[in-house]
């Protein structure tokens, strides 16, 4: 058995086996790897065991992140919720991870990090080597039953009210990919993340993954009047639909407009034959951001496995970052989002 590696923005053999693979998510996509590429620099990667003249039956793909800051690494993937291996033979995908532990040394990698759904992967002979170092929570909306059973199925106080007062306060919603919309939705990204004390990501991802997914990707803002006061932003890949981003103006956090949005997202992605709402990671320790999801939907555990173990830098309890937050809480919002802009491409 040999290994081969190739550029997975440039095979088309990629994008078909993305295509069907039953595994396979956005963040597996093509564009998801060119935005990635183009906002950060990072160079995507893939391995398969198959041949380069042959079907492409099995792939593992990465990104390398090489800086000076924080050092060379390969990581599946940055910025993603999580990205599983495209193998269904163990036997495959355990030459694969072998041979990238004993190539980590003379490639000089400080770190492997495989962000898997399949939670066993730390417990099996594929992940030996590998060390849990971050820990999150997945949360899926079952799309099958009929639109007034989801409904139902939300939390009655914390969530079906909320989106009935937000109609019955007259917001507006607007969905697209327009620069205006992209414009509001950034505004209050920036302002939500200032909130939060983490520097916002560059808006040239948002206008990277807006240019790469075309009509996959919908922006919603809700608007009070002509006040943008909360807007999401999602993704569409086969039939499931992702919830990447969230933000809003607390001002008006009375009105139940990122509810009210997300409810608007889920029943249009009924309407257009999805069958999963993807609400994304939650990190164990975000307390807020976790209750707010439990009363929509499922959860499992999501484990992000590095090797040989180091833990990545944005890493929630880690002490570097809690440092940082409370460098970030004290930057006048310029030099904050000059922060981001500089920062992010270094984390990966």
């Amino acid at each position: 058995m040999r290994l081969y590696q190739f550029d997975p923005t440039s095979d088309a053999r990629w994008a078909d086996l993305v295509q069907k693979h039953p595994k396979a998510s956005v963040f597996h996509t093509v564009g998801w790897l060119k935005a990635l590429r183009c906002t950060f620099g990072y160079e995507p990667v893939a391995f398969t065991t198959s041949s380069p003249t042959g079907e492409l039956k099995n792939g593992m793909v990465f990104c390398r992140v090489d800086s000076r800051l924080t050092g060379s690494r390969l990581i599946s993937l940055p910025f993603s919720d999580h990205c599983e291996p495209l193998c269904e033979v163990g036997e495959d995908l355990n030459f694969m991870i072998g041979y990238l532990l004993s190539a980590s040394d003379r490639e000089n990698w400080k770190r492997l990090e495989i962000r898997p759904i399949n939670g066993s992967f730390g417990q099996t002979g594929t992940g030996i080597g590998f060390v849990p170092t971050a820990t999150y929570f997945l949360h899926t909306l079952d799309l099958v039953p009929d639109l007034n059973s989801v409904f139902r199925s939300l939390d009655k106080c914390c969530v079906q009210r909320r989106i009935q007062r937000a109609e019955r306060a007259g917001l507006v919603e607007r969905c697209g990919r327009s620069s205006d919309l992209l414009k509001d939705f950034y505004a209050l990204f920036v302002t939500t993340r200032r909130r939060h004390c983490v520097p916002p990501i560059p808006n040239s991802w948002f206008k990277n993954l807006t240019e790469y997914h075309d009509k996959a990707l919908h922006i919603r803002v809700a608007y009070k009047g002509e006040i943008p006061i909360a807007a999401i932003l999602t993704l569409q890949f086969r039939d499931v639909v992702y919830y990447k981003y969230g933000c809003s103006d607390s001002r008006f956090k009375n009105l139940g407009a990122t509810p009210w949005l997300l409810w608007k997202a889920i029943a249009a992605a009924k309407s257009d034959g999805a069958s999963e709402f993807d609400m994304g990671r939650t990190h164990e320790d975000d307390t807020g951001l976790l209750r707010f999801k439990n009363h929509w939907v499922r959860q499992k555990r999501l484990i992000y496995w590095n090797f040989p173990g180091t833990p990545a830098f944005y890493s929630a309890n880690g002490w570097k970052f809690k440092i940082a937050r409370r460098m970030f809480s004290r930057m006048p919002d310029k030099l904050l989002a000059l922060t981001g802009r500089i920062l992010y491409r270094h984390i990966g």
